[in-house]
């Protein structure tokens, strides 16, 4: 590592396997591997992110491979990203975003999230997703 890293926190971001695995368990020998590795992260400072991409990937696979609800996908993921191991990248709202059940779906919701992050207005079809801040109804 070069010097000038030298006390700067190790910022890591996770892609959607790791997501799942926190979030199913499944395969335990790969859930434990997860646990321990980000754990090992953890103890020596590390701060461990999830895009808004791969909570949306993680959100979508486990209802397709694991039959499991929507709700009950927003409520493990909420669990998963107050763990400790790994956080939102964008923050508390990802987290507010994950409790709302009503309305704009969790997708549009992170969607719309990233592009007001980057200064820009999300466009869409859908009249859901355009009652969120930053977001408008294409005509």
């Amino acid at each position: 590592m070069p010097s000038a890293n030298r006390g700067m926190t190790r910022r890591y971001g996770i892609d959607t396997s790791i997501l799942v695995r926190l979030l199913t368990g499944d395969p335990p020998e790969i859930f434990e591997r997860c646990v321990a590795g980000l754990g090992e992260l953890a103890e020596e400072g590390c701060e461990v992110f999830a895009s808004n991409q791969v909570i949306g990937e993680a959100y979508v696979a486990v209802q397709h491979h694991y039959g499991v609800s929507k709700v009950e996908a927003r409520s493990g993921l909420a669990d998963v990203l107050r763990s400790g191991l790994v956080g939102p990248r964008r923050g508390r709202r990802v987290l507010a975003a994950l409790g709302e059940g009503s309305g704009a779906g969790l997708l549009d919701r992170l969607i719309a999230m990233e592009y007001e992050d980057e200064g820009l207005t999300t466009l869409t079809l859908d009249e859901r997703m355009a009652r969120l801040p930053e977001t408008t109804l294409l005509a």
